[in-house]
């Protein structure tokens, strides 16, 4: 009843037309006077202008910018230019340059003179030519290395501010519980702590603390797309919306991006219960809401009175700017002019673009809109960043002792569709998936250069080891792939194809080389064609005549090594028992073939753990390890993952009393390498709760990477709050006296060490939690 209520009053406050001036806290005292001046002196289209964008494409004629279309398209200037990248084939230079040229225009030209924000996608870096690939969000999750993926978006934004971009459509904070959602390589997996913790890392070092030198983030979608719109309140606020609320709360996200699909039966681009309600009410979220590219248009047909209709109620409603066009949003004038959209509700949504325009130093009198000189987009340093995360993103699932390979394998065979491309490497929302699908160009893997396993394991082989390559199958069947229209409208102009490779494709050939060698590395799995956006497959095995294939290089009785790419699990119940070791690398990125090549020769020891539970089955049940019991279908668990040695935990230290008003706690326990390689281990903090408190049986609340060498111990400490022991109930957070098991663990279903602490005093009632992630840190013993 709580939440109808507060709809009903939020919904009359947005519909209604008021005339006083919009209030908002999105800016400080100096930015809101500099805004209110600026706002008072545009006139109503140039206001609106502010709240869409445009395709470059759009005022360009021949591959260059034309000012006659950008006075016949954006007279009034335009808030933002949309995806501005990945759409055009344009190096660094030339693409800083577009810049350059169209802000000029905007600034010298327009009535009021305001540049635009140009975003681009950023989820494996800044999504243009030329610049670094770094791992698909999943492995970079699988890493659990929160600051190496701040560094990472610390880089994209010096590349995107370097050629003057100034937002990212970055990063997705939808849980996923099922490997069958064609968008599960970008997120973060299935839980919300690891989701918020990465989630938070990414907003964190892409905004750098200082928008005027950062980029602003992009937190999407809100809320979930990925699935859980329609679960109870309880668990929305609990764990579907968590990532979203450290992202705004604990690192300051001041964007959001709504879905295309619907909340609670309202369309979430214009839910008020979403944007009222749970952003701006609960999270007291001050910022922009920005609509997923053609969402508002979603909700509407194609005549102009429809569109009227739904820009009304996306405005209304909460939601400000209009992505990637002003389809809807160019009859804002109009609907003003006839009291049909809220005045106050518009001026708060210009006000708030034009504040972040001001925070990202857009309207500084000197202004610095671009770097100058010759850009470089993929430094060594960048490149490094991207060899260390694909090192640490592939997972090992098993290891019979094959790997790492010894002196004795001197004729490997190297064979399958993934074992001499660059596409494996690549997910979805790379400049080169965006540019291939979307745009049909053409793809150069020198620029920058992606090395394959071939390249790589070429490279970095011994000169009297002999290394045989055959491609022996193709990636799938042609009907095994289709294309569906959720999602980005450009879907329809989407053609499926397979991605054909120069190599010559003979089964038998493949099947005769893996008998003569050694250890045979079959590298499979998906590539862009088969896991994106848009793309939709009939199962998530192998594709294709792929699992066939590896059961006969199986029968030649040669050791085989499984390396799976893809952007989500893929099952293999059927071959996993005849694989000697089984990798799974994921989309890798730019030094994925370098990171996987350097895993199979003991360079490199792995350390990745899952960060979605890994299927037996390709049955499509939602699934999470915090729901408490192992599943039958569940190959391998949430947080698992394999090393070339062993980790000994002992000395587990919790408090036997915690105050339900305590602020923090200790809890403490030793870790040692009792093998005899260096390696890194991922230690997870698990609890549960042991009396009747209404949580989940198991859930993470917090981890840590340790760095030891053969022998050594480090004592790890984690800082944990009671608050993150509470539970939504009644529009509250509710901290319950009780017993609290907390458990030490390699994974959610490997745990090593656990123990017992009685939450004692009264209940808590809280409106927000202060305190949302644990903190750690290592010492040695």
């Amino acid at each position: 009843m709580l939440y109808c209520a507060l709809f009903a009053q939020v919904f009359v406050c947005c519909t209604s037309v008021k005339q006083k001036s919009a209030n908002f806290t999105f800016q400080t005292s100096n930015i809101r006077k500099e805004v209110n001046d600026l706002y008072n002196k545009m006139s109503v289209e140039e206001r609106a202008a502010q709240l869409y964008g445009i395709r470059p494409q759009e005022v360009m004629t021949d591959g260059k910018l034309s000012l006659k279309k950008c006075k016949e398209k954006i007279p009034y200037g335009v808030g933002h230019i949309c995806q501005f990248a990945c759409a055009l084939d344009l190096g660094p230079n030339e693409l800083r340059d577009f810049v350059r040229d169209l802000q000029e225009y905007l600034v010298n030209e327009t009535p009021s003179g305001i540049p635009a924000i140009f975003h681009e996608e950023a989820i494996t870096g800044f999504a243009a030519k030329g610049s670094t690939i770094y791992p698909q969000q999943l492995g970079v999750a699988c890493t659990w290395n929160t600051d190496l993926a701040r560094e990472k978006t610390q880089q994209t934004a010096r590349s995107m501010r370097a050629v003057g971009a100034t937002m990212a459509l970055s990063p997705m904070v939808d849980l996923i519980r099922t490997a069958h959602w064609s968008r599960v390589e970008e997120s973060y997996g299935e839980d919300p702590y690891l989701t918020a913790a990465m989630g938070s890392a990414f907003v964190e070092g892409i905004q750098g603390g200082d928008l005027r030198k950062g980029v602003a983030a992009c937190t999407k979608h809100f809320l979930g797309y990925g699935g859980g719109s329609k679960l109870p309140w309880k668990e929305i606020y609990e764990e579907i919306l968590f990532p979203h609320e450290v992202a705004i709360r604990q690192a300051g996200s001041k964007t959001i991006m709504t879905s295309y699909g619907s909340f609670k039966n309202e369309p979430a681009v214009a839910s008020e219960t979403l944007l009222n309600v749970v952003l701006k009410d609960y999270l007291q979220f001050d910022g922009l809401a920005v609509s997923d590219y053609g969402a508002v248009g979603y909700i509407s047909q194609s005549d102009p009175e429809s569109l009227k209709k739904t820009a009304t109620a996306a405005l209304n409603a909460g939601n400000d700017l209009e992505f990637p066009s002003g389809s809807n949003y160019k009859y804002l004038p109009e609907l003003l002019r006839k009291g049909l959209v809220n005045e106050t509700r518009f001026e708060e949504a210009v006000k708030k673009a034009l504040a972040l325009k001001v925070r990202l130093g857009l309207l500084d009198k000197k202004a610095k809109l671009y770097e100058t000189g010759n850009l470089n987009l993929d430094t060594p340093r960048d490149r490094e960043t991207a060899y260390k995360l694909a090192c640490q993103s592939v997972v090992m699932l098993k290891n019979n002792g094959i790997l790492p390979l010894t002196e004795k394998s001197k004729k490997i065979a190297l064979v399958g569709p993934n074992a001499n491309t660059f596409w494996c490497m690549l997910g979805d929302y790379t400049y080169q998936s965006m540019q291939f699908f979307w745009w049909g160009g053409k793809i150069d893997p020198n620029e920058p250069k992606i090395v394959s396993l071939h390249e790589a394991l070429t490279d970095k082989l011994d000169a009297d080891v002999t290394l045989n390559y055959e491609r022996g199958c193709d990636w799938s069947e042609s009907n095994e792939a289709s294309v569906i229209r959720e999602g980005d409208p450009r879907t329809k102009r989407l053609k499926m194809m397979l991605m054909e490779s120069a190599d010559v494709t003979d089964w038998k050939k493949a099947v005769k080389v893996a008998s003569g060698s050694d250890v045979v590395i079959a590298a499979l799995g998906e590539n862009p064609t088969l896991c994106g956006e848009a793309r939709n497959r009939k199962g998530i095995r192998l594709p294709g005549e792929q699992e066939k294939f590896l059961k006969e290089l199986i029968a030649t009785g040669k050791p085989v090594v499984l390396v799976m790419f893809g952007g989500r699990p893929q099952v293999i119940d059927e071959v996993e028992k005849g694989c000697a070791a089984v990798l799974q690398a994921w989309y890798p990125g730019e030094e994925g073939g370098n990171a996987v090549a350097d895993i199979i020769l003991g360079n490199v020891n792995p350390s990745g753990k899952l960060s979605i539970s890994y299927p037996k089955t390709e049955k499509q049940e939602q699934y999470c390890y915090n729901y408490g019991v192992t599943s039958d279908n569940i190959a391998y668990p949430f947080g698992y993952g394999l090393s070339y040695t062993s980790y000994e935990y002992s000395n587990i230290s919790v408090p036997a009393h915690v105050r339900t008003k305590d602020i923090t706690f200790e809890i403490t326990c030793m870790v040692k390498n009792t093998g005899s390689m260096a390696g890194t281990e991922i230690v997870q903090l698990y609890a549960s709760p042991k009396s009747g408190q209404a949580l989940k049986p198991i859930q993470l609340k917090g981890f840590t990477r340790v760095e030891l060498k053969p022998g050594e111990s480090k004592k790890i400490s984690f800082t944990v709050s009671p608050q993150q022991m509470a539970y939504f109930a009644g529009h509250q957070w509710i901290i319950e006296p009780g017993d609290y098991e907390f458990k030490l663990g390699a994974s959610s279903s490997d745990i090593r060490l656990k123990s017992t602490c009685r939450f004692i005093g009264d209940r808590v009632n809280m409106d927000l939690r202060n305190i949302l992630l644990s903190a750690s840190r290592q010492t040695f013993k």
